[in-house]
């Protein structure tokens, strides 16, 4: 099936998995059913293999959001991203609405808009929130930010719209309720952290701890009881790899360039775990 290079991330999100596609390609299955994606984040792995059935997660709100108004209302939401200004003191207007009274009374294309333009605009392109839900990253600076991408959202559209792709809220253990044999699930979740001054997991309030590592270690344990093919990414922390002994293990490098300091910014392990060869 010949792929459509529009079809791309309309988000920069932390760990993107752009840069590691090579290697997850190499590895992904052959044939199954259903593509199952708990925690899509920025959608990279989706866009990348565009399968035709597939059950998209994410426990962030916002973020799914972003994605129901790409499928259903894409002209809505382009004309709403050209309303917007790449100034500063704009961005920290638009960035403070979540702290207001009425903030739900914006309707979903608002909503859906005002994560694009933050996203585009802030420093680093870093999606982040404070323990009380409420989007934190500063202003960015920069000289022209793609705001109005029209063809990536015209493309993710069509191919939301054209294929059976159901969009859901919520635990990643809820995400895959009812699968069957003969599917296929890619597991991104946040990080465990490599050391303690890089625990980033500010994508939701609440983040994602230990417990929840092993929480997805013993998801991954039952699906392989039931025939359902997995592949996880993670880095390749001591509690990561003893987690995931029994399964294959897979060391990849990739580039992150979230550290505050520049210099440790070069590549980090992480590891592709499966469960078929």
């Amino acid at each position: 099936m010949k792929k459509n290079k529009l079809i791309a991330p309309f988000l920069k999100w932390v760990g993107g998995k752009r840069q590691l596609m090579p290697a997850i390609n190499k590895i992904l299955p052959k044939n199954y059913t259903t593509y199952y994606e708990p925690f899509i984040g920025g959608g990279a792995v989706l866009f990348n293999i565009q399968p035709k059935k597939a059950v998209i997660n994410d426990f962030n709100e916002e973020l799914i959001n972003v994605y129901k108004v790409i499928k259903n209302n894409p002209e809505e939401l382009i004309l709403d991203l050209q309303i917007h200004k790449n100034e500063s003191d704009y961005f920290y207007d638009i960035r403070a609405l979540d702290r207001e009274q009425n903030f739900n009374d914006l309707s979903n294309i608002k909503k859906a808009s005002r994560i694009i333009f933050l996203n585009k605009t802030c420093f680093n392109g870093l999606y982040r929130v404070n323990n009380s839900g409420e989007f934190n990253s500063p202003f960015g600076k920069y000289k022209n930010p793609n705001i109005v991408n029209e063809t990536t959202i015209r493309a993710v559209s069509n191919y939301m719209n054209n294929n059976d792709i159901t969009l859901l809220n919520g635990d990643f253990e809820d995400a895959v309720k009812g699968i069957r044999k003969g599917a296929f699930v890619y597991f991104d979740p946040p990080y465990h952290p490599i050391s303690q001054s890089s625990n980033f997991t500010g994508y939701v309030q609440g983040g994602f701890n230990m417990f929840d590592q092993v929480r997805l270690r013993d998801l991954c344990i039952k699906l392989d009881s039931k025939g359902v093919k997995f592949l996880l990414s993670n880095s390749a922390t001591p509690l990561i790899q003893d987690l995931y002994r029994d399964f294959n293990i897979e060391y990849v490098k990739a580039n992150r360039s979230i550290n505050s300091n520049a210099k440790k910014r070069g590549a980090i392990d992480e590891v592709l775990i499966r469960n078929y060869e």
